[in-house]
């Protein structure tokens, strides 16, 4: 039943990220506020908005590994598993923009993620400080791209015109169905990952950094295999990596301003140094010919099946 039930939170959880997506996009164009903040605001909070809630979960519960092992292991999945088998398919070209902006900041807020960990725990002045420099990141970013007069759609994978047009009740539908579809996933989920590993003597830290993480990243994993398919590039690594960004930043800042994060000795010792490592990796293999090529990618899935391996190694000892 317990298996059932994570399914199932895993199923309503992406489809309540989607619906509240495409119902606040749609009823923000309808406001008239540019494409650009759209994409940049509430759609990057919207796919992200599944982690955010199983996180926020998880802390209010008291189930502190649940809620960092999710975060540490969507990224870890994020760029290896994730961007190997996308690259699998199809080789991604690499851009200016993500050697230098993109990857150092991911960097950044890795390290400050790894530092601000060492006391075990992610408090309220943390979680403000991320936030921070979330806002400030934005900012950042609106302000550059407003000067170089970007106001670019295609990120939105929405019809704008199209939205405009929609009924405004049926983006309230969707917003209402997005919150309720992540409220009770985000339940469902952290409730079958809690009975599972009581069950069977598994520690809930290793279900998260696993089965969770990597069904928090099938979205980005879905979209990005699907991009290469169609070979459309342009949807890269840099999107990847903004995830990984976003996730640290946004759902620890949230959560911690919510509720303290206990962040346990395993995590930081093994996970946290995992999570730096493949990230310092994929930056000479983006460098180098500035293409992701199928032979990078395999490295990048060898790279997480060795890491799934040593969880289960590590939780057997």
């Amino acid at each position: 039943m317990e298996y059932l039930l994570l399914v199932t939170g895993f199923v309503v959880l992406i489809l309540g990220g989607e619906f509240l997506v495409r119902g606040a996009v749609s009823l923000a164009l309808k406001l008239n506020i540019s494409p650009l903040v759209v994409g940049m605001t509430i759609v990057s909070f919207g796919t992200s908005a599944p982690e955010l809630l199983v996180s926020i979960e998880a802390a209010i519960t008291g189930h502190p590994d649940v809620s960092m092992g999710a975060v540490v292991g969507s990224n870890i999945s994020n760029i290896s598993l994730v961007l190997g088998l996308t690259v699998l398919i199809f080789p991604i070209s690499i851009s200016k923009n993500t050697l230098k902006i993109d990857w150092p900041l991911m960097m950044v807020a890795s390290i400050l993620l790894y530092i601000l960990c060492l006391d075990g725990v992610i408090d309220f002045k943390e979680g403000i400080l991320f936030i921070a420099i979330l806002a400030s990141f934005t900012a950042w970013l609106f302000i550059k791209s407003r000067k170089k007069g970007e106001i670019v759609n295609a990120d939105l994978d929405i019809d704008v015109e199209q939205s405009v047009k929609t009924n405004i009740w049926r983006d309230l539908l969707f917003l209402l169905l997005g919150f309720t579809g992540l409220f009770y996933g985000a339940d469902w989920l952290i409730g079958s990952v809690v009975e599972i590993a009581t069950n069977h003597g598994i520690s809930e830290k290793l279900i998260s950094v696993t089965v969770v993480a990597f069904g928090t990243s099938l979205p980005e994993l879905v979209t990005s295999c699907m991009a290469a398919f169609r070979k459309e590039t342009d949807i890269s690594i840099g999107n990847l990596i903004g995830s990984n960004l976003f996730n640290i930043l946004a759902i620890l800042g949230i959560t911690s301003l919510i509720e303290p994060i206990a962040v346990s000795d395993s995590i930081n010792h093994f996970d946290m140094y995992y999570m730096l490592g493949i990230s310092l990796l994929v930056f000479p293999l983006m460098y180098f010919g500035r293409k992701v090529g199928r032979l990078k990618g395999l490295l990048l899935v060898s790279v997480y099946i060795i890491y799934i391996y040593f969880s289960i190694v590590m939780e057997k000892a």
